[in-house]
């Protein structure tokens, strides 16, 4: 269907039972829908919001537009766990459509204060010409998980910014209450502006935040400042980088800056230079919490703006990545999948063995849901790593180029294919030694997680039934490996994805 402005800005409240049915029955028929990773019961998920620790339990919501694989009047939907693995479904967590959200409510952030949960976020208008005006939106949930919207905390934008102004992040240091926003200035560079309060109710414009990247893209998106061992880190995703070798090679990117922690008073943060977060093909908007025991979890957003994905024809797009435990070592942001998704290992396999010139398979090596760890150690081949999801016909490819020295994850022959024009191969530069794969592979995602989390690549695929072969590879000489690998039958847990009905709560 062609999507109109009126269509995207129709409001689910507003359309039929039987309708949402109908997109809820051609969803569910979707031969790519995951079995471990937060998905939209209908139409598109994007950035995730709101994650948090309240009562017990991890909070996560995310944006949600209900109709369709479009972007359009957005949502937050909420899903709790009580173990970071199985998610329940709870339902619509903000509702638009008061006159500082009517055209949707936009990305945000939770924190717990007075035994409540209170959510900022960005409430999005626009006038009789289609003019934006944000505001910074006021919910708070209670431990009967009922959410109420109080009135907005920044009416307006600074002088010297425009109404892209969004995205905030809250924390509290010193008994006060701080949030970054991602905003552009008025001569259309990127940047993070911060805001503080006593009460969380009453905001107050501190400033821009002083990097040494005056000029990085025409906008940052989805701020989050944090401290970690002794470093402060400030995430946020640029829009207008050009492609720098094997860097940026999105459509938008998402990395960080390590430094000294943040001057609250003088707002200067010293850091080191810009490192993307993620080298694979589909990560965007991710957003992180501190838990209850002190680890830093990040989520991010698996896909990107403005790309058409192959489940647009199904009536959805998107889903989260897998929780990623945050550590800092040396220069490096190192990420780490949560240790609680080892509650989905089932029977277990072992490989191991000496590859020459060859590509070898294993009884007990197949599947589309499975957690993998390969390691190699290279005699003399030119090339070596696995193929997963192997067919006649289809594959995708991760290995490693001695001479090079880079791992390569190469999706050219993974299925279905889309967003060709941004290269169907991604690269970054590893050390040789022994090489360390560690994979997450959903029906249509690979998540793989290098040496321990020194590198990652997050990657859609939409490979066709019976795809679910595995091999390991040596090309041009010899190489050793072994490898273990555990099935997945995974389960969301409670809510829709268990009982086959779409939790709507309208």
């Amino acid at each position: 269907m062609e999507w109109t402005r009126e269509s995207r800005y129709t409001k689910m409240e507003d359309v039929s039972q039987e309708a949402l049915e109908i997109l809820k029955n051609k969803v569910d028929a979707s031969p790519w829908r995951q079995s471990f990773h937060i998905q939209p019961e209908t139409g598109l998920l994007n950035d995730p919001n709101g994650f948090s620790y309240f009562n017990g339990e991890y909070h996560l919501f995310y944006q949600w537009f209900p109709l369709g694989p479009v972007h359009g009047l957005k949502y937050w939907y909420h899903t709790k766990s009580e173990d970071l693995v199985h998610w329940e479904n709870v339902g619509v967590g903000i509702t638009p459509g008061d006159y500082f959200d009517s055209h949707g409510a936009y990305s945000g952030s939770a924190i717990e204060h007075d035994e409540k949960l209170y959510l900022m976020y960005t409430g999005n208008t626009r006038d009789e010409n289609w003019i934006r005006h944000p505001y910074q939106c006021l919910a708070v949930m209670g431990k009967d998980g009922a959410i109420s919207k109080i009135n907005p905390a920044i009416n307006e934008v600074p002088e010297g910014y425009t109404d892209h102004f969004r995205d905030p992040k809250v924390w509290k240091e010193d008994g006060r209450f701080w949030s970054v926003i991602g905003a552009q200035r008025t001569e259309e560079t990127g940047c993070v502006v911060l805001y503080s309060s006593a009460d969380f109710i009453n905001w107050q414009f501190e400033g821009e935040l002083k990097t040494n990247l005056e000029s990085f893209g025409y906008m940052w998106e989805c701020p989050d400042y944090f401290e970690q061992d002794g470093s402060g880190v400030l995430i946020f995703s640029p829009q207008g980088i050009e492609p720098q070798g094997d860097s940026y090679q999105n459509i938008y990117q998402s990395g960080y800056l390590l430094g000294k922690p943040l001057n609250l008073e003088d707002r200067l943060f010293e850091h080191q230079e810009f490192n993307e977060l993620d080298c694979g093909f589909d990560f965007y908007a991710p957003q992180t919490m501190q838990d209850p025991s002190g680890r830093r979890i990040l989520v991010g957003w698996m896909g990107l703006p403005e790309i058409e994905y192959p489940t647009d024809a199904h009536g959805w797009a998107h889903c989260l990545t897998i929780p990623r435990e945050l550590t800092v070592k040396g220069n490096k942001l190192i990420q780490l999948p949560a240790k609680e998704l080892a509650i989905l290992r089932e029977k277990e396999e072992k490989a191991a063995g000496i590859l020459r010139d060859e590509a070898r398979t294993f009884e007990g090596f197949s599947g589309v849901a499975y957690e993998m760890i390969s390691e190699f150690d290279n005699v003399d081949a030119s090339e070596f790593g696995v193929e997963i999801r192997v067919s006649e016909t289809e594959r995708t490819v991760i290995s490693y180029d001695a001479a090079a020295q880079k791992v390569v994850v190469d999706r050219s022959e993974s299925g279905e294919a889309f967003a060709e024009k941004y290269g169907t191969t991604r690269q970054c530069k590893v050390e040789p030694g022994k090489i360390k794969f560690h994979l997450f592979v959903d029906v249509s995602s690979v998540e793989l997680f290098v040496n321990d989390g020194e590198e990652v690549f997050t990657c859609r695929i939409f490979p066709g039934e019976g795809s679910d072969g595995i091999r390991f590879f040596a090309k041009d000489g010899s190489a050793r490996f072994e490898a273990v690998k555990w099935n997945y039958q995974a389960k969301m847990g409670k809510g829709s994805e268990a009982s086959g009905h779409a939790v709507f709560n309208r």
